[in-house]
């Protein structure tokens, strides 16, 4: 419901520089904002309708849900209905070449949109198969991995190389010869990961030489541009300290893409979850880490009425790491029972500890069922997409956009932009 909006979204901005500076890709561009406000609309009535079940559909209300479904009919049938009729008639803008930087973003804008594609036929395909042949079914991880993932593969392994290209004709050889150290760096970490850490893991190497790809080729972007090695170290930093930050933050929004990458990866790969059944004094390892539970008390909250589990948890290494109250909550109004995770954070690792029903223990003992999840490096899923947001702001903040945006709301009609002088640019 909401990475369906993100990936047009994704698309719309790298499609909006081409127009910008180089006048083309106008239906591109229009075609992807009436893409990203539909899906933004479409997960609206997802969530709120109650015609998915999931954890996140928060609203049963099928009133509602007609009305939302009414209005992204009425809005997305008259803005694509009036994209049809007008686009013949928009300028077509600057040429290119197939080995430039607008056909790189081009191929993203495909990927993109293929790889939403795919994600809004797994989530509506429930609906349509029950529809049809009315039989309920799921889908799960293998489709997404099946479709989505060599989509993403392929657009994420083309990241770096797209700053790096000059617009309306580049030169892919010049590329490589500018990318090759940082392929082998992202070869080596595979490699290592493959041989040393986890032998049997093909996807955790790969994932991991791809996050490192992405983050050394912001690197070798921000290298080309100050003309590291090539210029003298004055004029390296004078050329450093006058970047723009439009170009900083193309650079903070590609290098936060390959953090959430690592994060994603550690966290698949690594993880470990044990479920047991404990009474008082009995203990669970889970990722090195030993799980004591200690006390388990009731607790009178305002609304609710639950049961606290008190657990010390020991580190590998044989320290107190934390020690976890995790809750297990009944709210008598609604008949309805959460449980409220404990989190214990050590380092960018998280270990998640879970406090479920009671059960019958040993020799007539209380006994709860206790999970722990161990969920490495998985703060990086968070402060990956914290850097991309800050690349956006960084930026919006740049004044020659902002002054650029108020050149561009003068004139009424469309004209292609004049060519810039030099090779290089921010996407």
């Amino acid at each position: 419901a909401s990475f369906m909006p993100w990936l047009i979204a994704t698309a719309l901005l790298h499609s909006a520089v081409v127009t910008e500076r180089r006048g083309a890709l106008p239906g591109w561009t229009i075609f992807l904002a009436l893409g990203g406000f539909t899906f933004s609309m479409l997960g609206a009535f997802l969530v709120r309708s109650g015609v998915l079940t999931s954890v996140h559909a928060f609203a049963v209300d099928p009133t509602r849900g007609v009305l939302l479904l009414t209005i992204l009919g009425v809005t997305a049938g008259l803005g694509f209905a009036l994209f049809a009729w007008r686009a013949p008639a928009m300028a077509r803008g600057g040429l290119f070449a197939p080995i430039s930087r607008e056909s790189a973003l081009v191929l993203n804008n495909i990927l993109l949109a293929a790889a939403t594609a795919t994600v809004l036929l797994g989530t509506l395909y429930p609906l349509i198969r029950e529809a049809i042949a009315g039989e309920a079914i799921s889908v799960g991880p293998p489709y997404f991995n099946l479709t989505f993932t060599p989509l993403m593969f392929i657009l994420l392994l083309l990241v770096p190389a797209g700053p790096l290209l000059a617009w309306k004709r580049a030169d892919a050889g010049a590329v490589a010869q500018r990318l090759w150290l940082a392929a082998i760096l992202a070869v080596l970490v595979g490699a290592v990961t493959l041989a040393f850490v986890a032998p049997r893991s093909l996807f955790g190497a790969a994932g991991l030489a791809l996050g490192a790809w992405l983050m050394l080729g912001s690197l070798v972007e921000v290298a080309e541009r100050i003309r590291l090695f090539r210029a003298p170290g004055s004029e390296s930093l004078r050329r450093l300290r006058g970047l723009p930050r439009g170009a900083w933050g193309m650079t903070l929004a590609h290098a936060g893409l390959g953090v959430f990458v690592l994060g994603a990866v550690f966290e698949t790969t690594w993880k470990d979850e044990t479920a047991e059944v404990l009474s008082l004094g009995q203990r669970l390892d889970v990722g090195g880490y030993v799980l004591t539970l200690e006390d388990v008390r009731p607790v009178q909250g305002p609304n609710y009425e639950a049961e606290r589990g008190v657990l010390r948890a020991v580190a590998p290494n044989g320290t107190l790491a934390c020690t976890a109250t995790p809750e297990r909550r009944l709210y008598p109004a609604g008949g309805q029972t959460t449980s409220e995770v404990a989190i214990c954070t050590r380092g960018l690792s998280h270990l998640y500890v879970v406090l479920g029903e009671r059960r019958q223990g040993v020799e007539g003992q209380a006994a709860w069922l206790v999970s722990g999840y161990w969920n490495p490096w998985a703060l990086l899923i968070f402060l990956g997409p914290g850097l991309m947001a800050l690349g956006g702001v960084v930026s919006l903040s740049d004044r020659r956009l902002r002054l650029a945006a108020g050149r561009s709301a003068a004139p009424a009609k469309v004209q292609p932009v004049p060519e810039p002088v030099s090779a290089g640019g921010e996407a």
